[in-house]
């Protein structure tokens, strides 16, 4: 594809590096950048205003919301599905066969992996398949998740373990990890209730 692309539906443009491969019948919505190496297989679904950063793979079998960052060198395999404004850090991992072996065929034994609205996986982090991830919830780098995270959960160490709680702006909300509380966050005024080991925000 050229530098600059229309959507297949005939929707507003994006921007391909020419150094990256985009399959035919792949489907990317308007404002979104692919950069530098980057693969984009012809059956992913990848929403508006998204960048793919430099060495990115894309499978078939994957949906990406709107507003998805996604930074270099990151494969994102069949059947992970990223809802809108997630970031994925560099280098982070997903993965989609649970008990890889070379002399196995295990394609027909994928497991969805979804990571939903809002949510950081920082850098390094790695995703065992298989689980979801919490609305705005945040992966420190270097984690290993093995298994569901909470919505607004602080994730880190390997395997992951759930150290405190974020905002949506990506600060740390100063109330324990279980029991009762109210934080109001300083940038945006949401408001946070803690309920048994759940968070809410209004």
């Amino acid at each position: 594809m050229s530098a600059a692309s229309t959507s297949p539906t005939g929707g507003a443009s994006f921007t391909v590096h020419p150094s990256a491969i985009v399959d035919l019948g792949a489907q990317i919505g308007g404002g979104s950048r692919v950069w530098h190496f980057v693969h984009v297989c012809g059956g992913a679904r990848i929403g508006e205003r998204c960048s793919l950063g430099q060495n990115v793979f894309v499978g078939n079998r994957v949906v990406i919301g709107n507003n998805v960052k996604i930074q270099n060198n990151v494969s994102v395999y069949d059947n992970v599905t990223l809802e809108d404004d997630v970031f994925c850090g560099p280098s982070m991992v997903f993965t989609n066969v649970y008990n890889p072996r070379s002399a196995v065929t295990r394609k027909d034994e994928y497991r969805d992996t979804l990571v939903k609205r809002g949510a950081t996986l920082g850098a390094n982090c790695t995703v065992i398949c298989g689980i979801t991830i919490g609305e705005h919830a945040f992966v420190a780098a270097g984690a290993v998740v093995n298994r569901d995270v909470k919505p607004f959960a602080l994730m880190a160490g390997v395997p992951a373990r759930q150290i405190g709680w974020m905002s949506k702006f990506g600060e740390r909300v100063d109330l324990p990890l279980t029991g009762t509380g109210e934080y109001r966050c300083p940038h945006t005024g949401n408001m946070y209730r803690l309920s048994g080991d759940s968070l809410s925000c209004t």
